[in-house]
């Protein structure tokens, strides 16, 4: 009895060295990654001599602009089009024809392969990533949201707003209705990502915060696509009122949203098929006039 007792006072310390042995070599693989992640070098940096930038109007200029995801295929092809400060262009045609891409190379999610972009006469490459980024307001398809309050995610768009700006962004997104229901308001918790909300009211939280914000430049993809019809069109109304005097672009595919747009372009296959106002380009009964009466049977 006494040599079994013994032994399990032995063996218990040697199961815990042989743990904390498997342990080691788990936590030095995870330690090297995170290291390995650390040392990660972005690959869009400010150039040498970056200018910052105070204030943008919003003239937007593509250059014989050609771009690839490293490879030998161009994934956008000679795309050469203005959007004049205060415009707004729509940017409508098939599903991976090159739009959200396009849109991506303005704020330099990624930079051009060929030619360039240019806002007010200057190089994108030229400004720093923080002043152009700053000037510009986008809204996703998929909506990220931090795990917080309501107050905090729309905030996001800007920590100094004050009460009376944050209650504005709210109305104009229609998210009040949402906020007096729940009952601790703005400071809801709604989960990593969202979790709690519905994908409608995820993207109206989004289109708050761009509000707060406030850029010289709106990037819309979809961005009431998530959203019922009835509140789609409160939506639209309030984009249509933020758009006044700023640059807007839109993704879209149900064209009813676009109809009013200064400049309507179709992008197909990487390139530009049609340019052109609404009642042109239904004149014109190409790409643009098919997807509309796609839409209309």
């Amino acid at each position: 009895m006494a040599f079994v007792m013994l032994s399990n006072v032995f063996i218990a310390p040697i199961k815990h060295i042989n743990q904390i042995l498997e342990l080691l070599p788990k936590g030095y693989a995870g330690f090297k990654r995170y290291i390995e992640v650390l040392d990660l070098e972005p690959s869009i940096k400010d150039r040498k001599n970056a200018i910052e930038v105070e204030s943008l109007r919003g003239d937007i200029t593509f250059q014989d602009v050609c771009f690839d995801y490293e490879t030998d295929q161009h994934v956008l092809q000679d795309i050469s089009f203005n959007v004049r400060a205060g415009e707004t262009l729509a940017l409508v045609g098939p599903s991976g024809g090159g739009k959200t891409t396009l849109c991506s190379l303005i704020p330099r999610f990624y930079d051009v392969a060929e030619g360039k972009i240019t806002i007010d006469g200057m190089d994108v490459r030229d400004l720093t990533l923080q002043s152009l980024r700053s000037h510009i307001g986008i809204v996703q398809q998929d909506i990220y949201l931090f795990d917080g309050t309501i107050r905090d995610n729309i905030m996001y768009g800007d920590f100094e707003a004050s009460e009376e700006v944050l209650f504005d962004a709210i109305l104009s997104a229609q998210l009040e209705e949402l906020i007096e229901s729940l009952p601790e308001g703005l400071d809801t918790m709604i989960g990593e990502r969202g979790v709690k909300l519905s994908g409608g009211q995820k993207q109206r939280i989004s289109i708050a915060r761009m509000f707060l914000k406030d850029p010289a430049i709106l990037i819309l993809d979809e961005a009431t696509s998530a959203l019922d019809t009835k509140t789609e069109y409160a939506i639209q109304a309030a984009l249509d009122k933020l758009s006044t005097d700023r640059t807007t672009i839109i993704i879209a595919h149900r064209l009813s949203t676009i109809r009013n747009a200064d400049k309507i372009i179709v992008v197909k296959e990487g390139k530009i098929q049609e340019e052109g106002s609404h009642e042109m380009l239904v004149a014109g009964e190409g790409d643009y006039y098919q997807l509309l009466q796609t839409q209309t049977v």
